[in-house]
């Protein structure tokens, strides 16, 4: 059933954002919808529910269509007041005006070369080390898997809010807790991190 039909979840959900906007910079979004070609298979849709303020990653993994749905949700965001990143594509982020780009870690050889180029670079971090690296290349915000229970195939074992905690209050930069991250959980680290969810938002739309 749909986020719409239940009151409560929704409630839970913004309380959460309100909690990460208070410390995260301004910069960064209290709220990262990251979208899946399988998972999410129509990020308009789920974009264009999201709250006033939030941010899409949009990754596309290669798909055909890549450039027209790129355009389609740099246009949304911009009405609606969002923040877009593209994932892993610096070309096509700036090919289509994206505020920034989501940088893997597999990919991290190439952000001296785009340094200054984008409003927002984030970058994916399973590891305390890797957010330190994420500090050290430049980034704005680090995205930390897995916390939560996930449905992803190539998560992996969560960490829990507990261990993930201790993580973000050393973490020398601002951290978003992802995997498993949902209205019904998000209160759990919205006061010490910002969020990120992939399916987890599917139900807003």
């Amino acid at each position: 059933m749909a986020l719409k039909h239940h009151p409560a979840a929704i409630r839970k959900l913004h309380t959460a954002i309100r909690a990460a906007r208070q410390h995260l910079p301004p910069a960064c979004p209290p709220l990262l919808f990251l979208t899946d070609p399988t998972r999410t298979p129509d990020p308009i849709h789920i974009a264009a529910a999201l709250p006033t303020g939030s941010g899409v990653i949009y990754r596309h993994f290669g798909a055909e269509n890549r450039v027209t749905t790129a355009r389609a949700l740099a246009s949304l965001s911009q009405r609606r007041g969002l923040t877009f990143l593209i994932g892993a594509d610096p070309g096509l982020a700036r090919e289509v005006g994206a505020d920034g780009v989501h940088w893997p870690e597999a990919k991290l050889v190439q952000v001296p070369h785009w340094r200054g180029a984008f409003r927002l670079n984030t970058m994916s971090a399973h590891s305390p080390m890797a957010v330190r690296r994420a500090t050290e290349i430049g980034m704005d915000a680090a995205l930390v898997s897995t916390v939560f229970p996930s449905n992803s195939p190539s998560a992996s074992r969560p960490m829990g809010p507990a261990r993930f905690r201790l993580l973000a209050q050393t973490a020398p930069l601002p951290v978003y807790a992802l995997g498993g991250v949902n209205p019904s959980n998000a209160g759990q680290v919205a006061s010490f991190a910002g969020l990120a969810a992939i399916d987890g938002l599917a139900q807003l739309s």
